[in-house]
């Protein structure tokens, strides 16, 4: 299980509008959330997007949603973010690792890394940029995830495993978002 730039997509689940003000330090989830996707566009890991029920918990909080230009946004009912689109477009980008940052850590963000993890993918979330409204449902989620084979890391070590190597093209770039 190794994470490389050639194999690997991150997947940004349902930071939304209205979900997110009811959600344990969100403020936090979404800063570290930025700094992960920044880093992640400066090594250029594909990106894609989900957003539970728009219509009722609004779209992309504005400061996630800055950084997801091109990005496509799937519209879900379903709380697993492993949608049939989902399914085709890792497919295209030959992913064989997926990291997912998002909310809510017990409900959607879990379904989806078991789904994820059943179909055999790797998958890996960097605690910072996953929450809950209850601490305590965030870290349960994290122990089901890890007991199924999730790897829980965090927004440094995932961007220093994509770069391997401190000669990286873009090891400046990156090192200096995370300081």
């Amino acid at each position: 299980m190794s994470l490389h730039q050639d194999n690997t997509v991150c997947i940004v689940i349902d930071i939304q509008e209205r979900l997110n003000p009811v959600l344990a330090d969100a403020e936090t989830m979404v800063e570290r959330s930025r700094i992960l996707l920044q880093g992640l566009q400066a090594i250029g890991i594909p990106l894609l997007a989900t957003e539970q029920y728009p219509k009722g918990l609004g779209h992309t909080v504005p400061a996630i949603r800055l950084l997801l230009d091109g990005v496509p946004i799937f519209e879900k009912t379903l709380f697993s973010a492993f949608l049939p689109e989902i399914k085709e477009a890792l497919e295209k980008h030959h992913a064989e690792n997926v990291i997912l940052i998002g909310a809510e850590a017990h409900v959607c963000m879990l379904q989806t890394a078991l789904d994820m993890r059943s179909a055999g993918l790797n998958v890996y979330i960097p605690f910072e940029c996953t929450t809950s409204r209850a601490p305590a449902n965030k870290a349960n989620a994290l122990e089901q995830m890890q007991a199924a084979g999730v790897v829980v890391s965090n927004v440094e070590s995932l961007l220093f495993q994509l770069l391997g190597n401190a000669k990286h093209p873009v090891f400046k770039t990156v090192s200096k978002l995370i300081q």
